[in-house]
């Protein structure tokens, strides 16, 4: 059986499920894209090849087994995208929680099912259906749970809204003992440099207690003062706007001072190193153009 731990997003990690991106199928038209950015590179011909993404994919989880952690991958569906493992469920503590995601995505799950039945079933919880959420708008640091969302009254016209507030009333029921803090995140079905797709498009701790983030990301400026003042302005590192669409926020920590980033990434890995952080950088620039980036490829199951 798999003992499930994960209460922050930096501990020693010993269990992850990596996404994959074999037999990823055709590149989608316009209507079937979930992002703007992903609309942007399907109209200029520059949409991911496959093999290129496999490569990708293959660094990352090289970095994995240089650092003997664990990995599940999930069985491959033909012509399917299952490189964001992030969006179809995450862990809190113990639990493992079921992402409602959009409805021809729940194959995704499936294809994870062989790692859902090593898990104790009391421990496997699937929101009721008004609740929306999604890994990436989930993000723990302590007894802190941190949740994008959007609050806009047009939240059901936007593909790019994934968490509702339904979503954030869940985790204060099945977490009562902890602090769940919501992010009112901006949201763009056309433009992806104004598009926090998730709550790490624009928001990441790294180390003990250090951060990254994207000020305008967040809709209330005192969502964003919020974590100036909890983390301290000078143990952030501040992002552009082109920084935040190229995803720099999105990096994922092995340890607490290990951090996987984006081999491009150049301001912000200088600034991690800096920091006496260990920066393993992999190509992942492809990956990008569906405005996802290492962390939304990862499902984390056990961190020390």
């Amino acid at each position: 059986m798999l003992k499930l731990n994960v209460k922050d997003e930096t501990s020693r990690l010993r269990a992850v499920v990596l996404g994959t991106a074999k037999n990823n199928g055709p590149i989608p038209t316009i209507e079937e894209a979930y992002d703007p950015k992903s609309v942007e590179h399907i109209l200029a011909g520059t949409y991911p090849k496959e093999e290129d993404m496999i490569k990708e994919m293959d660094a990352f989880a090289a970095v994995f087994e240089k650092y003997d952690v664990k990995v599940f991958r999930p069985e491959v569906i033909a012509n399917c995208n299952q490189i964001f493992s992030r969006d179809i469920a995450f862990v809190i503590d113990d639990v493992f929680i079921k992402s409602n995601i959009l409805p021809d995505r729940e194959k995704e799950l499936e294809a994870i099912q062989y790692v859902i039945d090593e898990i104790a079933p009391s421990k496997v919880v699937k929101p009721p259906k008004e609740v929306h959420i999604e890994g990436g708008d989930v993000m723990l640091w302590g007894d802190y749970i941190f949740v994008g969302t959007y609050k806009g009254e047009d939240y059901p016209d936007h593909i790019t809204a994934r968490t509702n507030m339904n979503g954030v009333a869940f985790l204060k029921e099945l977490f009562p003992h902890k602090t769940v803090k919501e992010f009112d995140l901006v949201k763009s079905k056309t433009e992806a440099r104004d598009n926090a797709l998730h709550l790490d498009c624009c928001f990441q701790p790294v180390g003990n207690d250090k951060g990254i983030v994207y000020k305008g990301g967040f809709r209330n400026i005192e969502d964003y003062n919020y974590l100036v003042d909890l983390f301290g302005e000078n143990n952030l590192f501040h992002i552009t706007r082109d920084e935040m669409y190229y995803m720099n926020s999105n990096v994922f920590s092995i340890d607490k001072d290990v951090v996987v980033s984006e081999r491009n990434f150049t301001r912000l890995n200088t600034w991690l190193k800096a920091q006496d952080f260990i920066v393993e950088a992999i190509p992942y620039a492809e990956i990008a153009k569906q405005e996802g980036l290492l962390r939304c490829s990862t499902l984390p199951l056990i961190r020390d």
